[in-house]
């Protein structure tokens, strides 16, 4: 049984267990090569609950109540022996079956080969595939062309924990149901964007397969294009999958080539090196385990992207993640523009300008920067900036705040797509992606070198400071 199920998918249907969102006749089963059987399968279970719930949030009796729905099959994915086991337990239940793959993509089309093989691939059973969805966008028909031969569009759940995120579906609220925001969200209005998505960790073991990714392929191509498009987006007709997707492929199919001048001007890798972080000494990518010392596999990416509409002519995005960073923090940075006609002290005029933080991780809520006048009789009328905030775990003492993985196995069991990725999507996102990698590869530049727990290569911030701003480090 791999990590993701060990981390996530367990301790999220525990929760939906425990919050009454399973149906009384769910049942769950483990499929691995591990020789384990029912037994073993609920032991691993509670051990790994054990390990990743709260004491205090572990119910003896929901616990009980989840570990009798677990079963277990042991096959190999890639023959079709085992799977009629799964096929007659299903069968006896005559329930919607969904299938989630936590697997290497390359063992998809088996899966779903086998799945039709033995007579589950009808409506209304559902399939999850975990990402990468390939390495550049013909590996990724490749795999969603072997999927189509088995499962309808309709069935398939192309997952990005990200959209599952509390703060990610406040987007929607936040643009479409306040007018004062809805109003403002355009280019007549709105400055820049930023979204930043900052890992502390390094390749944590995995080197060798990270280093057939990188952070453009592992981040840039699905979390960062997804929460641009939905910062982005035009409203759609209605909160329906298509509705939203279909505003989704709009943003995406209006992101400007990324070529020539446009990219060196506009694209910065880097690939960290030995440096510090919280006062301990950290290798660098080329020192990690099982590192190729010839690797220019990039750790961070930098890009100012931009969107050939009308809504956000002349707005830059400016997108950055990367590994080894002083801190672990996801947010978007909506920076409004200053007021066009400017009355205050000249020295404060960066002051009264707005800007919308909206976190993601570590702390999920939303802070919007505004101007008021500094307290005190000796102060005239001098400016200071101060928040309005919202902090969803505050501000909702009595919830807990759901993962992103409990809102998405609900949504896949309830058969809602719209926190799911359609197929043009991905596509039209390699896309854009593929040709940043290949001018990348063209120019023979190798990555430029920052130091662990920094926040990357220092043209990182030459290529935001050349525009006149800068980036968001108050993390």
């Amino acid at each position: 049984m791999g990590d993701l199920s060990r981390r996530k998918l367990l301790k999220a249907l525990y929760y939906l267990d425990r919050a009454s969102l399973l149906h009384a006749d769910t049942r769950i089963i483990g499929l691995a090569r591990n020789s384990l059987d029912d037994q073993g399968f609920k032991e691993v279970a509670i051990e790994n609950l054990q390990r990743f719930v709260p004491t205090s949030e572990l119910d003896d009796t929901i616990l009980q109540r989840f570990v009798a729905r677990l079963s277990y099959i042991a096959l190999d994915m890639t023959e079709i022996t085992g799977y009629q086991l799964l096929a007659d337990h299903i069968a006896a239940d005559s329930k919607p079956m969904v299938a989630y793959m936590a697997t290497p993509p390359s063992v998809f089309g088996d899966i779903c080969a086998n799945l039709d093989k033995v007579g589950l691939s009808h409506l209304p059973n559902r399939i999850v595939l975990e990402k990468p969805l390939g390495k550049d966008l013909s590996s990724s028909q490749e795999i969603n062309d072997k999927v189509a031969e088995h499962f309808k569009e309709q069935q398939i759940y192309r997952i990005d924990h990200y959209l599952g995120k509390e703060t990610v579906q406040n987007l929607i609220a936040l643009r479409f149901a306040n007018n004062l925001f809805g109003s403002q969200w355009n280019q007549n209005h709105i400055d820049h964007v930023q979204i930043t998505v900052a890992e502390e960790v390094g390749v944590e073991g995995r080197w060798s397969y990270y280093d057939k990714s990188g952070q453009m392929r592992d981040m840039i191509q699905n979390h960062l294009l997804q929460l641009l498009c939905l910062i982005a987006m035009d409203p759609p007709y209605d909160l329906s999958a298509d509705s939203i997707r279909d505003e989704k492929l709009k943003v995406l199919r209006a992101l400007k080539p990324m070529t020539g001048e446009r990219l060196s001007q506009n694209s910065v890798r880097g690939q960290y090196v030995a440096g510090t972080q919280h006062g301990k000494a950290v290798p660098g990518y080329l020192e990690e385990e099982g590192a190729n010392l010839q690797s220019t596999t990039e750790t961070f990416v930098a890009l100012k992207a931009e969107i050939g509409n009308w809504r956000w002519a002349g707005v830059p995005f400016y997108l950055r993640t990367g590994k080894r960073m002083p801190s672990k923090v996801s947010e978007i940075i909506i920076q409004f523009r200053q007021q066009p006609h400017y009355i205050f002290a000249p020295d404060q005029r960066n002051i009264a300008s707005n800007k919308l933080i909206i976190r993601l991780q570590p702390d999920e809520g939303m802070t919007l920067q505004i101007a008021t006048k500094d307290q005190g009789l000796d102060k005239g009328m001098r400016l200071r900036s101060g928040p309005l905030e919202l902090n969803f775990s505050e501000a909702f003492k009595q919830d807990r705040i759901p993962d992103a993985y409990e809102r998405l196995l609900l949504e896949v069991m309830l058969g809602n797509q719209s926190l799911f990725v359609r197929r043009d999507e991905v596509e039209y996102a390699w896309r854009w992606v593929d040709q940043i990698i290949q001018g990348w590869e063209n120019s023979n530049e190798p990555p430029k070198k920052y130091q662990a727990g920094t926040w990357g290569p220092v043209s990182s911030i030459a290529l935001i400071s050349r525009d006149g701003r800068s980036w968001n480090e108050d993390a």
